[in-house]
């Protein structure tokens, strides 16, 4: 693949239903009914802004990160693949600054002096050692930590492409563009091999294909373009991840926080007020943080600090939960909890601890199970093994719904829930 890697699946329970990861804010649609907006509707969004800049060109976005840049977004294009970066500084960093700034931990894009403004990347190395490598450019103006959204031209499309036809023709083999594409073709080949070798791969293994790259970018025409240079997104830009569990805890729940950037997310968001499209029943005690969103909640409830999108109950109780999507008679989440698709049909309801991660996954013939986690599981490590009194392991019900016609799922999902609701 020439895309980043999809970790929204490997780290996120609510990816294991193979279905696109709903925020807890909904949007009106065109038949005038209201859904939860996903996170890729809202990548999709934010990321239209460039599109004027980039025509002939593809443009490649994780789909799970927001940002809202600070620096002209509407540019002309002067290198034949431009990637995403925030530029720290109009000088490039001391080592101390280096440090402080965090650069040792990032992919990091450096940018020349010279008129051109040529780029290279590195990733996670100390200052002495970025130095070392860079030295190719020559002069080094700016750096700063790399977005990883990138664009290419037709030019460098269509020559990954050849290059790498029987790859593709067989559908084997991976590539990430990082370590296999941009910096073998802006590093030397020594300073690229011993970068790779920090990672576990074999000197012959690097050299081999930065060899590989050399010749393919040997045969490229650039024309009056670059090859690769940088695109500025400001310092000061918001940057909103969604991409791991503990970053779509803290993203969300900075609905109901009241600080410059939960403000700006808010009004990215268009979120006029905390409470819209709601029906709420006498003795429902909402605090004046929370956010409640194409909800039904009948009485006796408390909800304090928590977000809440599409929820169906007699009462709720919550303190700084996430709940979405979710329907039944009671439901408790406590500190740090995070409910998603859940239908309840019990007496007792759905009732969560602190930092617990509830999850129901529905088939297509509406038999559904609930997948449990915990705030503090790391859902990559734990990938393989089966966790909470699971059945399955996340990539077991990966793999169970990997060709399931979501569709088809949203629909009986949607009959089952209002049945239950009805039953209220």
């Amino acid at each position: 693949s020439f895309f980043p890697p999809a970790i929204m699946i490997t780290k996120n329970p609510q990816r294991t239903s193979n279905e696109k990861k709903k925020l807890p804010y909904s949007q009106k649609l065109v038949d005038g009914t209201y859904e939860p907006l996903t996170v890729l509707e809202a990548v999709v969004k934010q990321t239209a802004v460039y599109a004027s800049s980039r025509k002939g060109r593809l443009s490649v976005y994780w789909g799970d990160q927001i940002f809202i840049p600070t620096k002209p977004f509407v540019y002309s294009p002067s290198h034949h693949i431009d990637i995403m970066c925030t530029l720290l500084g109009e000088t490039a960093p001391t080592a101390e600054e280096w440090v402080e700034q965090g650069l040792d931990k990032y992919g990091v894009i450096a940018v020349s002096k010279g008129a051109s403004k040529d780029a290279a990347q590195v990733e996670k190395v100390d200052h002495a050692t970025a130095v070392r490598m860079l030295k190719s450019l020559g002069d080094i103006g700016q750096v700063g930590p790399s977005l990883g959204s990138f664009s290419v031209s037709s030019l460098i499309l269509t020559s990954l492409c050849a290059e790498y036809r029987a790859e593709l023709d067989k559908k084997e083999g991976k590539f990430d563009t990082d370590p296999h594409f941009w910096m073998p073709l802006t590093l030397p080949s020594d300073e690229y091999t011993a970068l790779m070798k920090q990672k576990g791969i074999e000197e012959s293994v690097s050299v081999a294909h930065h060899v590989r790259m050399s010749a393919m970018k040997a045969k490229l025409q650039l024309g009056n373009l670059g090859l690769f240079g940088a695109v500025d997104v400001g310092k000061d830009a918001c940057w909103w991840d969604y991409g791991l569990l503990k970053l779509y805890s803290t993203n969300n729940i900075k609905l109901t926080e009241q600080d410059e950037n939960a403000e700006l997310l808010r009004t990215y968001f268009g979120i006029t007020s905390l409470q819209e499209n709601s029906t709420l029943g006498e003795g429902v005690k909402v605090d004046d943080v929370s956010t409640v969103f194409s909800s039904e909640i009948r009485s006796s409830s408390n909800i304090a600090q928590s977000a809440l999108c599409n929820v169906n109950a007699i009462s709720v109780e919550a303190e700084g939960a996430i709940i979405v999507n979710c329907t039944a008679r009671k439901i408790v989440a406590k500190k740090g909890a995070i409910l998603y698709n859940l239908i309840d049909d019990t007496p007792e309801g759905i009732i969560a601890e602190e930092g617990d991660v509830m999850v129901s996954v529905t088939q297509e013939d509406g038999t559904s199970m609930t997948v449990k986690s915990h705030i503090d599981i790391c859902g990559g490590k734990k990938w393989k093994e089966i966790v909470k009194d699971n059945s399955l392991s996340f990539e077991d019900v990966m793999k169970k719904n990997a060709n399931s016609n979501i569709g088809k799922i949203e629909n009986v999902r949607k009959v089952k829930a209002q049945k239950v609701a009805d039953s209220f």
